[in-house]
């Protein structure tokens, strides 16, 4: 009889993997939105490829080293309070191992076992690693994994960077007649690719992602080409 399959994903692992996910695909959504609405903002006030070509390439630098800037702070952030965390617990432990050993048996009778059950696994955890079985069961944290702030900021420097470089290829390289089109269409297409790949990848509904991205994109656009119309035609 074949052994049935079981490749749902679990603890760590789907964490791990979604905060890589959330990462990467705010830093392209963000690259491509933002430096699409940058460009096509300044196409409605002006025609020239080098102020194309020079407001997409500021863009893509302010936004790319400001994004790698908030997501370093705020895993930074993180860390620190997963750090705190652990050295409160490991204080705890060593002070009051008993009172410690009821609150993990505790913890786990809400779980859905019961108190005998509860009481002789959490002795077993606390036998192996006290500090590992108190992170992961109470706080929520593997002490292994910790988040790594370097990590998240270069993956969103490069996401942005990617994601940023469509929009403004797009805008420079076709012809003077063709580049709003061209652009408005490689935007939109890049921003379902990474609302459906997002939701793939999450396991949920991709419709909704595909189109919070799509709208967004839209009126990001909408928004700054009319205001760089308005710009132009007022000769500012």
């Amino acid at each position: 009889m074949t052994e049935p399959i079981h490749d749902e994903p679990h603890g760590g692992a789907l964490g791990s993997r979604l905060n890589w996910l959330r990462a990467a695909v705010l830093g392209a959504n963000d690259g491509i939105v933002s430096t699409a609405g940058l460009v096509v903002g300044v196409a409605g006030a002006t025609g020239s490829r080098a102020a194309l070509l020079t407001a997409g390439l500021a863009g893509l630098l302010a936004g790319s080293m400001s994004m790698a800037a908030g997501e370093y702070v705020s895993v930074s952030t993180q860390r620190d309070s997963e750090m705190a965390a652990l050295a409160v617990e490991r204080r705890e432990l060593r002070e009051q191992p008993e009172a410690e050993l009821e609150e993990l048996t505790e913890l786990l009778e809400v779980r859905g076992l019961s108190r005998e059950v509860a009481r002789e696994a959490a002795e077993q955890l606390t036998a192996r690693d006290a500090l590992r079985a108190h992170a992961r069961v109470e706080l929520g944290i593997d002490p292994d994994e910790l988040t790594n702030p370097w990590h998240a900021a270069w993956a969103s420097f490069l996401a942005f960077t990617v994601g940023a470089l469509l929009p403004l290829l797009a805008i420079v390289l076709p012809p003077a007649g063709l580049r709003l089109a061209v652009t408005v269409v490689c935007v939109l297409a890049a921003l379902v690719l990474t609302g459906w790949s997002s939701a793939r990848l999450g396991e949920a509904d991709p419709r909704r992602a595909v189109l919070r991205n799509v709208a967004g994109g839209v009126l990001a656009m909408g928004v700054t080409y009319a205001a760089g119309s308005l710009l132009g035609a007022a000769g500012v």
